[in-house]
Formats: structure tokens, C-alpha cells, sequence
């Protein structure tokens, strides 16, 4: 099971006045939140002015998704709910765990591209192989491309499937889950 995708909101307005909000709202767990009124309406039973002083809103700290795939502090909050929340990966542990392992390859930012594009699609072409290596891929492709009816069984243990997999992975790379394969 996926670790929840939670974040804590920030107002530039009162970090900058440093009142009670400037450390920002509780811990947020953005599956918790069907839309983002929702999220809005949490905010404001927080003390949030969203018409006023907490108007300009930022993400001040975020937890179940990778540091390093994007500066988040130029991220609305609002776009970061809206691209996870079309994407699915709020509502399934799947698609969550396959958008984590792109995001060790990609970046958020090509992933927002792609939910842009393709909705909750946007996973059609990507394929995660959960606990694989490169000689588990490789007899994958091996037995896909219907090669073990032409190498007899007792000859295969001489072959080489872990360059088999590297050479037939060239839309394949390692994450910690194993491989992901992005078309």
C-alpha cells in the first residue's frame, strides 16, 4: 500500500506577517478531498482569509512524493491537488506506485504533461515490472517474443538473459520497484 500524499499549505501573506497561520494549515492528506473546494473549506474552518491575507497560497511542506522531482515551492497547492486527483493516483495504490516509480525517471512536470493530455489515461503506456531485474526482464521479452519454442529448454541456461533484457529495454529503465518501461 502507497503511503499517503500529504501537505501542509502555506500563505505567503501571513508568513510574511508571522501570525498564527505562518507555520500553515495541519497536515493535509490530499485523498482525504474529493475537489479542491473542499481543501478551501478545510483552509478557512483553519482561520485561513482566502479573500484577504491568505490569498496567495503555497506548498510549506509535503510528504509521499519525491523531494527531488520538483521545487515545490513555486507550485500552487491547488495545481499540485488537481493533477494528482485527475491522475487517479489519490484513489488507487496502483497507480500511485506506478506514478512514483516515474517520477524517479521523469519529472513532475513531464507528469503533469501527461494527466494534461491524457487524463486518467495517462498511464496506457507504462508498465511497471514490480520486483524485476534485468535477467527477470529479459525472460519476460524472451518468452513475449516466443523464443523458448525455438531454443530447446537444457540450451537456454546458457543464454544470457540479463543482456537480453538491457538490450531489449530501451524504453526501460531501473526504479525501486523494480522497472519501469515508459512508451
Amino acid at each position: 500500500m502507497s503511503d499517503p500524499i500529504r501537505i501542509v499549505i502555506g500563505s505567503w501573506g501571513s508568513y510574511n506577517e508571522c501570525n498564527e497561520r505562518a507555520l500553515g494549515s495541519k497536515w493535509l492528506d490530499l485523498s482525504d478531498y474529493s475537489d479542491w473546494d473542499e481543501i478551501e473549506e478545510e483552509l478557512k474552518e483553519e482561520g485561513f482569509i482566502l479573500d484577504g491575507i491568505d490569498e496567495e497560497l503555497f506548498i510549506q511542506d509535503l510528504e509521499g512524493l519525491p523531494s527531488n522531482c520538483k521545487k515545490w515551492d513555486y507550485t500552487h497547492p491547488k495545481a499540485l491537488f488537481e493533477t494528482l486527483n485527475e491522475s487517479g493516483v489519490l484513489e488507487s495504490n496502483y497507480k500511485c506506485d506506478v506514478m512514483m516509480a516515474y517520477l524517479e525517471v521523469e519529472s513532475f512536470d513531464e507528469f503533469e504533461e501527461l494527466v494534461s493530455r491524457k487524463g486518467s489515461n495517462w498511464g496506457d503506456d507504462i508498465h511497471l515490472y514490480v520486483g524485476f531485474d534485468w535477467d527477470d526482464y529479459g525472460r519476460e521479452m524472451f518468452s513475449a517474443m516466443g523464443y523458448e519454442h525455438e531454443i530447446p529448454e537444457q540450451l537456454q541456461d546458457f543464454f544470457d538473459f540479463e543482456a537480453y533484457g538491457r538490450y531489449m529495454g530501451d524504453y526501460t529503465h531501473e526504479c525501486h520497484a523494480g522497472l519501469i518501461e515508459i512508451y
